[in-house]
C-alpha cells in the first residue's frame, strides 16, 4: 500500500490559511507604515485583494501545469503568466470587492492605487515564490522517498535472488546423498521439494507477504529437512491469529532455520527441535513484532549469550562455525532487516535454557493496512 498523501482539497486549504496570514502580516504592515490608516480598512483590502489573487493562481496552476512540473507549479513562460495575470487580476477583482462593501471607489485617488498596485505585486511576487519554493521542496522530497523505497524494494529482491539458490543448493546435496543410500525417502523428499517451489514461485513475487505465508514457507522447508534427518528433528510454531496478515519480507526466517539445523541440530547426535514464536512487544504507535528462532541444539561456544541486541546491518555474534554457512544466511538477514526497516530493527542471539540458542528478531509492527510505502502485499 503506498504511503497516503493529504488530498487536494486539504493541500488547497492550507495554501489559503497561509495566504490569509500573510494578508494579516499586511494589513499590520501597511497601518505600522502609516498610522492614519484604519486598520480594519486595510485588513478588508488585503484579505479581498489576497483571496482573489489566491484564487486566480489556483485556477490558472491547474489550468497551465503539466505532469512533470515540480511541485505542480508551472514552468518557463507559463509560471509569468500564472503570476502576472493571478496579481494584476487579484488586485482589480480584489480591490473592486472592498470597493463595493465600502461603498467608495478607491481608484479615484490615484496616490492610494498606485500604493495599493505596488504592494500587491511586491506582496504577490513574495507569496508566489514562497509557494514556488514550498512545492518544489515537497516534490524533491516525495521524489528522494520514492527513490529510497524503489532502492529498497530492489535491494531486498536481489537478497532473495541471492537466498533461494542458497536453500536450493543445501536441499540438492542433501538429495543427492539420499538417491544412493535411500531412494525411497530421496523420492518423497523430491516430492516435498517439488510442493515446496511451486507455493514458493507460483504466485507472483512481492517484496512483502502476510506473516503467515512465512511461516508455510517454514513448514515445507521443515518438512523437507525431517525427510533427511528423521525422527532427529522435530519443529513447531505459535503464530497468534492476529499476526497472521501483519506483513514481512520474505525469506525472513528461513536462513535462520536453517542455520539452526547446520550449527545447532546436525552436530548433535540426538538432533533436537525447532520452535518458530511469533509475538508482539509494546502497543500502539510504539509496537513492535517480535520472531523467535528457537532450537534444542549445541548452542552457543561454552553457553556465552550472544550480547545485547544488535541493530540489524550492524553485525551480531553467532554460533560456532557461523561462518561458514549461518554466517551467509545471518548476514542476509541484517541485511533484510536494514533494508526493509532500517535502524529500528534488531537481531539478537541468546544462549538457550538449558542449551540451544535463541535468534530473535525484533521491528516495528505495521499491519496489513499500514505496510511499507510502495510495497503491496498478497491478497
Amino acid at each position: 500500500m503506498r504511503e497516503r498523501r493529504p488530498s487536494e482539497g486539504a493541500a488547497r486549504l492550507r495554501r489559503g490559511l497561509l495566504v490569509g496570514v500573510f494578508c494579516l502580516v499586511i494589513a499590520t504592515l501597511q497601518v505600522f507604515a502609516d498610522p492614519t490608516r484604519r486598520y480594519a480598512v486595510e485588513l478588508a483590502y488585503s484579505l479581498c485583494i489576497g483571496t482573489a489573487c489566491w484564487m486566480l493562481a489556483e485556477g490558472l496552476r491547474r489550468l497551465l501545469r503539466r505532469p512533470d512540473d515540480p511541485g505542480g507549479w508551472p514552468r518557463d513562460w507559463r509560471g509569468a503568466v500564472l503570476l502576472l495575470v493571478s496579481v494584476c487580476g487579484g488586485l482589480v477583482v480584489g480591490t473592486a470587492m472592498a470597493d463595493a462593501w465600502f461603498g467608495w471607489s478607491s481608484w479615484d485617488r490615484y496616490g492610494a492605487s498606485r500604493r495599493s498596485i505596488a504592494v500587491t505585486l511586491a506582496a504577490g511576487a513574495v507569496i508566489s515564490y514562497f509557494f514556488h519554493s514550498r512545492g518544489r521542496r515537497a516534490h524533491l522530497e516525495a521524489a528522494a522517498r520514492e527513490a529510497a523505497r524503489t532502492a529498497a524494494e530492489a535491494r531486498l529482491k536481489l537478497l532473495e535472488t541471492q537466498l533461494e539458490p542458497h536453500m536450493l543448493f543445501n536441499t540438492l546435496a542433501n538429495l543427492r546423498v539420499l538417491v544412493a543410500s535411500d531412494p525411497p525417502r530421496a523420492q518423497a523428499m523430491l516430492d516435498h521439494l517439488i510442493a515446496f517451489l511451486r507455493s514458493t514461485l507460483g504466485g507472483s513475487r512481492a517484496a512483502w507477504h502476510p506473516l503467515a505465508d512465512e511461516f508455510d514457507r517454514l513448514g515445507d522447508y521443515l518438512a523437507l529437512m525431517q525427510m533427511r534427518m528423521g525422527p532427529r528433528l522435530d519443529f513447531g510454531f505459535d503464530l497468534p491469529a492476529g499476526l497472521a496478515r501483519v506483513p514481512v519480507p520474505p525469506l525472513l526466517l528461513q536462513p535462520l532455520v536453517e542455520n539452526s539445523i547446520r550449527h545447532g541440530l546436525e552436530p548433535r547426535v540426538a538432533g533436537g527441535r525447532i520452535d518458530v514464536i511469533a509475538r508482539t512487544e509494546g502497543a500502539g504507535p510504539q509496537a513492535r513484532l517480535v520472531l523467535e528462532v528457537r532450537d534444542t541444539g549445541v548452542g552457543l561456544p561454552d553457553g556465552r549469550a550472544g550480547g545485547p541486541p544488535v541493530r540489524a546491518g550492524n553485525g551480531a555474534g553467532g554460533r560456532a562455525g557461523d561462518t561458514a554457512d549461518g554466517g551467509f544466511g545471518t548476514g542476509q538477514v541484517r541485511e533484510r532487516l536494514a533494508a526493509a526497516y532500517g535502524a529500528s530493527a534488531t537481531l539478537e542471539f541468546v544462549a538457550g535454557s538449558p542449551g540451544g540458542m535463541r535468534a530473535i528478531l525484533g521491528f516495528p509492527l505495521r499491519t496489513p493496512h499500514t505496510a511499507a510505502p510502495g510495497h503491496p502485499t498478497r491478497p
